[in-house]
């Protein structure tokens, strides 16, 4: 295909991307979910799950695969900067205000999946269409694991700022468990990536590079952050040079990433956990956090979308592992949780709640399972099991968490003051 014709493509897909996923989520926002769980839902219509499965031929001519190429860079850059901004609002006050209690719903939220994934693997590494042929038993074993264990922190931090609940200490306990059981996750992806396809030798490479790099961004990187920081005042706007100079170092942290073997979201990660909070963070979220999130986002999960084939349930083998992957999902997540919020002496209701919330996978997990598929670690049939996993399980986030709430307000006068 001519490059002139990729641009004609890019800007007809970019059009109905958008006009879907906000139509998609205005019509869940009428039923009580986020905006992104319908971006994600958005992304699968477009795919051959629904729009290739009732119109083929239009699906076809609306996404050739010629056109995927540009589709993904763009979704790449947007989710590698959307996990900058993250970075920028991750904060290590909440390990030091719960860190006892969260420890042990992390460990429980990280022991269970993985001790799950351990006794699936053997049986799924048998069903055709999961994972790549070549894989080994512990690298198929540990990406299964990270995928049940990883948790929707932005999703969880978003629900908790909307409730009031940022200094409480049900949403300290929920944001420092969510951030270490995240933090967990990508470390054993980082392993994984590192690993498949090659030899230990270049596994250490991999994670021995990523180590230095962040050690030297936690250093000599957060030392000329800072200076860059202290040349932004809180009453005057950013300047170019500093925008510029942000969007390099993003680009080169990326990059670095992405060079020995890891990926690129680490990077932008990174950063974004390495600058110093005050005014430069404050309007680099207020400049670019809507661009990304309302442009880039559903470029996303419409990619996603796109590798995402439900059809393929309808295989009896593929069903039965999607059905026994989903159930330790749910039960691997949330039940651990629930039980060590218990043993560390949270409330029925706090257990419960914080049960709820970590069991929601949304946008993290989209991004862990497209690298593992653009990595060949995976296969469509688990990618496409994963996807559903990941929007039945965000989908479910919200309204438990608000009946949990309401279910023991009703039953206590003195909670349901304390919630509102």
């Amino acid at each position: 295909m001519p490059t002139a014709q990729l641009s004609v493509y890019f800007f007809l897909q970019a059009a109905v991307i958008l006009l879907t996923c906000r139509l998609v989520g205005a019509l869940g926002r009428r039923f009580g979910q986020p905006q992104v769980v319908g971006e994600m839902i958005a992304g699968v219509t477009l795919g051959p799950s629904l729009l290739g499965w009732l119109m083929p031929e239009t699906q076809a001519a609306l996404f050739p695969r010629e056109t995927l190429g540009t589709l993904y860079v763009f979704a790449q850059f947007g989710v590698g900067f959307y996990m900058f901004l993250v970075g920028t609002e991750f904060s290590t006050e909440h390990f030091r205000n719960r860190f006892r209690g969260a420890l042990l719903v992390s460990l429980a939220g990280i022991i269970a999946p993985f001790a799950l994934a351990l006794l699936l693997t053997p049986w799924l590494l048998g069903v055709p269409g999961l994972f790549a042929a070549d894989i080994a038993w512990r690298e198929a074993a540990l990406f299964l694991g990270a995928a049940i264990a990883i948790t929707a922190f932005p999703m969880l931090a978003r629900i908790i700022h909307e409730r009031g609940m940022a200094g409480t200490p049900l949403g300290t306990l929920a944001l420092t468990a969510g951030a270490v059981d995240d933090a967990a996750a990508w470390c054993f992806l980082a392993i994984v990536l590192a690993s498949f396809g090659g030899s230990w030798d270049s596994a250490g490479w991999a994670i021995g590079g990523g180590v230095a790099y962040a050690v030297f961004m936690l250093t000599v990187g957060r030392r000329g952050l800072r200076m860059l920081a202290e040349r932004v005042r809180p009453d005057q706007p950013l300047s170019s040079t500093v925008l510029a100079i942000v969007l390099v170092l993003f680009c080169l942290s990326a990059w670095a990433m992405d060079a020995i073997g890891i990926h690129a979201v680490f990077g932008g990660f990174l950063l974004g956990a390495c600058m110093p909070r005050g005014a430069l963070t404050a309007r680099l979220r207020e400049m670019l956090q809507p661009f990304v999130v309302v442009f880039f986002l559903p470029m996303f999960f419409t990619y996603s979308g796109l590798n995402t084939q439900l059809g393929m349930m309808l295989d009896p083998d593929i069903l039965l592992a999607a059905i026994a992957i989903l159930v330790a999902s749910f039960a691997g997540k949330g039940l651990a949780c629930w039980a060590a919020a218990r043993a560390s002496g949270e409330s029925p209701r706090d257990a419960q709640a914080i049960g709820a919330l970590m069991n929601a996978r949304g946008l993290m997990e989209l991004i862990l399972i497209n690298i593992g598929l653009q990595a060949g670690v995976i296969q469509p049939g688990l990618f496409s099991i994963l996807v559903l996993m990941a929007i039945l399980s965000t989908l479910m986030a919200t309204p438990l968490f608000n009946w949990i709430m309401r279910r023991h307000a009703a039953r206590d006068p003195v909670l349901a003051a304390g919630t509102q």
